[in-house]
């Protein structure tokens, strides 16, 4: 059962690193401004969940502690990134 659990985890850790390619991919050749921020955002909530699974597969507390601070700076700098693009001026 151990090894079955395993293999899990390191086919959904696999599948979410295609998940964060494609979700970069979109930041990067997006249509418009608002197209790229959701690829992006979409990106650094892959990135916390990559770093999630690594802390599973590693059994480290670390990991989940630099996910909490990437979910800190995500939201931020989305908050950010939004008001600049509705209104051309951060604050």
């Amino acid at each position: 059962m151990k090894s079955l659990l395993d293999t899990t985890i390191w086919i959904v850790l696999i599948a979410h690193l295609l998940m964060v390619l494609a979700a970069a991919w979109r930041a990067w050749r997006g249509e418009n401004s608002l197209s790229r921020l959701a690829g992006l955002d979409l990106a650094s909530t892959l990135t916390i969940a990559v770093l999630v699974i690594i802390s599973i597969i590693r059994a480290s507390i670390l990991y989940i502690d630099v996910a909490i601070a990437v979910a800190a700076l995500s939201y931020i700098s989305t908050i950010a990134l939004a008001k600049y693009i509705s209104d051309h001026k951060v604050f």
